[in-house]
């Protein structure tokens, strides 16, 4: 629910109620309402808020997943929910996630992992080659200017 995040939000945010009011223009009386369920916020102020907590409007006014506490991501990032993992490793990508970033059957995908935060990404092995190959240049390839400076 709106007044959810809203509340959620700017607590994140580390905002007043007041301090809300001031940067979007309206009464700390107004957000109070807005959080509390008593009232909506027009679109106006709909695009005002996602504005200033770099959110989407879908994302500031939809319910999050059916979890205690909704996660709202900033503009471009995602949460796709949960997977279980299968008996072989095995997990299924949601179809948000597959149709987001064009993952289709028989795509070859990059599993990257970092222990110290405990997490892995996927990505396309096309686009993990594409970022990697000026690194990989430029490991394997001596540079133009060590031959000049060599024969001097």
């Amino acid at each position: 629910m709106i007044s959810t995040n809203l509340q959620m939000l700017r607590k994140i945010n580390k905002y007043t109620q007041e301090e809300v009011a001031e940067k979007i223009n309206v009464s700390r009386q107004a957000v109070a309402k807005w959080e509390n369920g008593d009232s909506l916020p027009d679109i106006d102020n709909c695009i005002a808020l996602a504005k200033l907590y770099d959110v989407t409007l879908d994302n500031l006014v939809n319910d999050g997943e059916e979890s205690v506490a909704p996660i709202i991501p900033p503009k471009g990032k995602h949460v796709f929910g949960t997977v279980t993992v299968g008996e072989r490793g095995q997990i299924v990508i949601p179809k948000k996630a597959r149709d987001i970033f064009q993952f289709n059957p028989g795509d070859s995908l990059m599993i990257l992992g970092d222990e110290v935060l405990g997490g892995i990404a996927i990505l396309k092995t096309e686009l993990f080659l594409r970022n990697i190959e000026p690194l990989m240049d430029a490991i394997h390839c001596p540079a133009k200017n060590e031959g000049e400076v060599k024969n001097e």
